[in-house]
């Protein structure tokens, strides 16, 4: 109403020249910033439910015209120029409208009208034909990709509410548009019929399509809308809530004349959809019968990220990183990342031996990293693809967290020198979870890349599910919609329109510093791999594609007979590119060792030797002086900003904190504060991230502190250590395991000299990020020869809080150790970093708070990286005997595999009937029993910190310590859990299978623990009595 009272207002009565010069400069300000002001003007007489037109959204076009008139009245239609002149002489606005002069007397008609102000005339006519006219433009904006031209085989299954859709642009002829605007505007045509094709519109403020002209016909208008809207492009945008977003992508869409290119551009977009093609059928020549996943059908992809490359270095970006699944990649690494050829064909090579370098991995899910110069920009660029598993999309987020690591590594706050590339498939974009946890982390302060430009290779179909099937969403894209992305549908047959879209893609990206989404909409002329029948499930649609001339073949004969090339040059292109391939493959014969080093795609210069060994096999003491253990635990018990009023609790938090200082002493949050306050301070970047970590999710940690009077004011005391130390980021994630377990081990991909940790909650959430687990890191190494140090911290303890707040799955994680429990390992010098070098990752159980010190300094100075699974407490972070002495976390002290029993137990070792090895938490309680049994002297307790690699040797010097002991393995997990399937065949290997090892612990069960508390209490007794009752295996076998 305020916009409809301020345009009554206006239309007082007032003389134009007077305030024409004021109201213009007061519109071109308010245009330029995008907001209108009004200044209050008396009243005007007549009221606003006698002139009905001045009602809803007849008001802003009124209020439009009005503007335009004010700066020219020549530059509206003279019955509006009348209109206005007679409203400022003082007519009511539904008197002050005259009919136009007739053509016949253009004078004698304008002083007639110009005379007969008090007659009432209609205008409603006049203000709703122009308001049917932006409805018009505006569906067109809207819907306008409904029925563009998108499919290339003209068979698109896309249903928009079950409305037919007609494809093609037709000559301009409103009975032939009757059907296609009717799907455009859903009620008929506004009110316009063919009488109005050629009247002059006045075009709204909210359209381009004019360029320097302000007003068109109605032809025009619908043609140019339907040349902007209708043709091979179709654009998503109307529902971004960003003005200045709206209007960039109309300007770039519907100027006239957009998609104009240089001959040059031509050329080299044929050039590169020469090697596309080729590059495929070079293929399938020599290797028909190999799996390769080719790109045939959307050839249209190489042109597509070389544009997107092009442009993108041209707004200054020196690196991107890249992710895409298995279809297309051998093309995108020879023709856009530029892998050597010939390291490519010898993948086809079965007689290729394969290098000692772990398992290897199939050639279409490698990646590559190269550092080369952009011919079109001549400026350096690096170009990373990322190795991926056959798990679709689980490397977006991984893509995610690198590409923020070399922006952090390098300064680039803004995203202009680092960015991402994502492909997908279209079912897969539709239908992974992880896409939409990709999506939500993108403007997440923490996570942003700045934006990332996502291409998707859309072959309507998935491996053999339509899409009718497939999703419940219109397009595979609408995912993006969550985060205001646009999405630019582009038919992949047209190679220029997917040319422009890519441009502009790139454009947006650099402008906004957001996502955006290219749907590349083409087919999959083969199956889902070279061998499979796609006729068994697509009868029609593969019919139809067997008749498709390749899209090659159609701009080239395009371009033949425009005279942009000639058809010798032509096959000249195609012959140089063959002779390419050919000679590559001739070198290809001469490979007779694969290696997989090759295809590293995160490589860390100076880190290792140049055969890429480490450069040492020792790990140095991970102590501190006791001057740094005082400092940085100073620094953890006190506040390093002045003025800051903190919660009273933490108050007390932070004085208990001084006073464990003043003793000594540290528990496990101060540990853990020593640890990453030295790494800190010898400039090591620590990262921690996850659900709640700020504080900790047991409120133990606090490692931001939040003023309480002053919102959004935190202190980081952490970087607080020294001047010169390295900065340290934690940061609470969103709620997501998948996708933020990825981001971080991608961001710990990017340098070997950062610890970057990741946190469950509890641990037993860590399994909806199981997928990241599994396939990157358990056997990233084996696969892709490359190294990785990311740290999870997983809640881990049985203490009667149900099945989904007490096991973070030990078992898992230990049945994938690459560890043989029947074989002793050689004892040679270095014996413990050997083994944890051959191990592929490294799993600890720490009981002490100097233990987790240690083996968090380790993960650093060990001259190689591992992944560190640590399972982490919950009641020892408050335990009062769960502390440690600074003597423990001194120059010259180590992590411990293995805490031997240093009580009466060591006095007499022969006298000692039962040694009980166990992990974490449960030695506690082992203790406190066995002082209540009074045993102390005859049943000896070890703990075993690092469960992999299993510390083989200072077991058996436990085992050979106390010969007329047995053996039993305690753990309060349930049987069927836990440890001891993992550690029963390794302590019987210790002891050459001459002992048994016996069981004490909670039998089998499906959960993984009991919901009921007294149940809990009753099972933990149970078998407490068994590890203590030295008769308990009497007679057992």
């Amino acid at each position: 109403m305020h916009r409809l009272r301020t345009t009554v207002v206006r239309l007082r009565p007032i003389t134009a020249p007077q305030t024409a010069k004021s109201q213009s400069q007061a519109r071109l300000a308010a245009v330029g910033g995008a907001l209108r002001t009004f200044q209050p003007m008396r009243s005007y007489t007549a009221s606003v439910s006698a002139e009905p037109f001045l009602n809803g959204t007849s008001s802003n076009y009124v209020e439009e015209m009005y503007y335009a008139w004010l700066e020219n009245p020549r530059s509206v239609h003279k019955s509006w120029d009348i209109f206005f002149r007679n409203a400022n002489a003082g007519a009511p606005p539904g008197a002050a409208y005259q009919s136009p002069p007739p053509l016949g007397g253009v004078a004698l008609g304008l002083a007639n009208a110009q005379a007969m102000v008090g007659v009432q005339p209609n205008v409603e006519k006049l203000v709703e034909d122009h308001l049917a006219v932006q409805s018009l433009v505006r569906a067109y904006q809207v819907r306008g990709h409904h029925i563009a031209k998108l499919d290339p085989l003209d068979i698109s299954v896309v249903d928009f509410d079950e409305a037919p859709v007609m494809v093609g642009l037709k000559k301009v002829d409103l009975s032939g548009y009757k059907e296609r605007l009717y799907d455009l505007t859903a009620e008929e045509f506004y009110g316009l019929d063919e009488s109005d094709l050629d009247k002059v519109f006045r075009l709204p403020t909210t359209t381009f399509i004019g360029g320097s002209e302000s007003t068109l016909p109605l032809r025009e208008i619908i043609q140019r809308l339907e040349m902007a809207y209708c043709q091979s492009i179709g654009v998503e945008f109307m529902f971004i809530n960003d003005l200045e977003q709206c209007q960039w992508i109309r300007q770039k869409f519907e100027r006239p004349g957009i998609m104009q290119f240089t001959l040059e551009e031509k050329r080299t977009l044929l050039a590169r959809m020469v090697r596309s093609t080729r590059f495929e059928e070079f293929l399938q020549r020599k290797w028909s019968s190999e799996k390769r996943f080719g790109l045939e059908g959307c050839e249209s992809l190489i042109p597509a990220l070389k544009t997107i490359i092009d442009k993108s270095s041209m707004n200054g970006v020196e690196s991107i990183i890249m992710g895409m699944p298995h279809r297309g990649r051998l093309n995108v690494l020879a023709n856009v990342i530029r892998k050597e050829l010939d390291q490519i064909f010898c993948q086809f090579d079965s007689k290729l031996e394969a290098a000692d370098e772990g398992s290897g991995d199939v050639k279409y899910h490698l990646g590559m990293w190269h550092r080369r110069i952009n011919r079109v920009t001549d400026r350096n660029i690096t170009l990373s693809l990322m190795a991926n598993p056959s798990h679709l999309e689980a490397v977006d987020p991984v893509v995610q967290g690198k590409t923020k690591a070399e922006q952090f590594y390098c300064g680039d706050t803004e995203g202009n020198r680092v960015m991402s590339i994502l492909l997908h498939g279209d079912a897969a974009f539709a239908g992974q979870g992880v896409v939409y946890e990709t999506f939500h982390l993108s403007d997440l302060p923490s996570y942003t890349t700045h934006g990332t430009i996502h291409v998707v290779v859309n072959n309507q179909i998935g491996f053999t599910t339509d899409p009718r099937v497939a999703r419940s969403s219109s397009y595979p894209t609408d995912v993006a919609k969550v985060v205001n992305a646009p999405i630019f549908h582009v038919n992949a047959d047209d190679p220029e329109a997917v040319m422009y879209v890519c441009n502009v893609a790139a454009e947006w990206r650099a402008t906004f510093h957001k996502d955006v989404v290219v749907d590349l909409v083409c087919y999959r002329r083969n199956g889902h791999n070279e061998m499979d029948e796609p006729m068994f499930t697509q009868p029609l649609m593969y019919k139809q594609i067997k008749k498709q001339k390749g899209v090659l073949q159609k701009y080239a004969e395009k371009l033949i007979a425009e005279g942009a090339v000639t058809r010798q040059e032509y096959e000249e292109e195609i012959a140089k590119y063959d002779k390419i391939c050919e000679e590559a493959h001739a070198r290809s014969k001469d490979e007779k060792i694969l290696h997989i080093k090759h295809w590293l795609d995160s490589p860390w210069p100076g880190f290792f030797n140049m055969d890429g060994q480490p450069k040492s096999m020792t790990c140095p003491s991970t102590g501190l002086t006791e001057e740094e253990l005082g400092h940085i635990g100073h620094i953890a018990s006190s506040v390093p900003v002045e003025d800051f009023t903190i919660h009273g609790g933490l108050s007390r938090i932070l004085k208990g904190r001084a006073a464990m200082v003043g003793q000594r002493v540290c528990d496990w949050a101060l540990g853990e504060y020593m640890a990453f306050g030295s790494l800190l301070k010898e400039g090591t970047h620590i990262r921690l991230s996850g659900q709640d970590v700020e504080r900790g999710t047991f409120s133990h940690r606090h490692h931001v502190l939040h003023d309480q009077n002053v919102d959004k004011r935190i202190c980081i005391p952490m970087n607080h250590i020294a001047p010169n130390q390295a900065p340290y980021t934690v940061c609470n994630s969103s709620l997501s395991e998948y996708g933020v377990l990825g981001f971080e081990l991608g961001f710990a991909m990017a340098s070997p000299n950062a610890l970057v940790l990741w946190e469950a909650q509890f641990g037993d959430f860590h399994n909806t990020a199981q997928c990241i687990i599994d396939q990157f890191i358990c056997p990233g190494q084996a696969k892709w020869v490359r190294q990785n140090g990311i740290v999870l911290l997983l809640p881990h303890g049985m203490e009667g809080m149900g099945p989904e707040h007490s096991s973070a799955r030990p078992e898992r994680f230990l049945q994938m150790c690459n560890e043989d429990p029947d074989a002793y390992p050689i004892k040679q010098s270095s014996f413990a970093v050997r083994q944890l070098y051959d191990c592929n990752w490294i799993i600890v159980n720490c009981s002490t708070p100097a233990n987790y010190f240690h083996v968090l300094r380790r993960q650093i100075l060990q001259p190689f990286r591992k992944p560190l699974i640590v399972f982490t407490p919950k009641s020892l972070l408050r335990h009062p005997d769960a502390k440690s002495s600074f003597d423990d976390m001194l120059l010259g002290t180590h992590f411990q595999r293995l805490i031997p029993d240093s009580g009466p137990v060591c006095e007499k070792p022969d006298g000692v009937k039962r040694i009980v090895f166990c992990t974490g938490k449960v030695y506690y309680e082992l203790t406190r029993e066995r002082k209540n049994r009074g045993m102390d002297n005859t049943v000896a307790i070890a703990r075993i910190e690092q469960l992999s690699p299993f510390p083989f040797d200072q077991v058996k010097v436990e085992t050979d310590r106390y010969p007329n002991a047995d053996l039993v393995w305690c753990q309060e997990e349930h049987k069927n859990q836990g440890y001891y399937d993992y550690v029963k065949p390794r302590l019987r290997t210790t002891v050459d299978r001459t002992r048994p090892v016996w069981y004490a612990g909670r039998g089998p069960a499906a959960a993984p623990a009991t919901g009921n508390k007294a149940a809990h209490l009753v099972e933990l007794q149970r078998f407490l009595d068994t590890a203590f009752n030295l008769d308990a295996f009497t007679g057992q076998s």
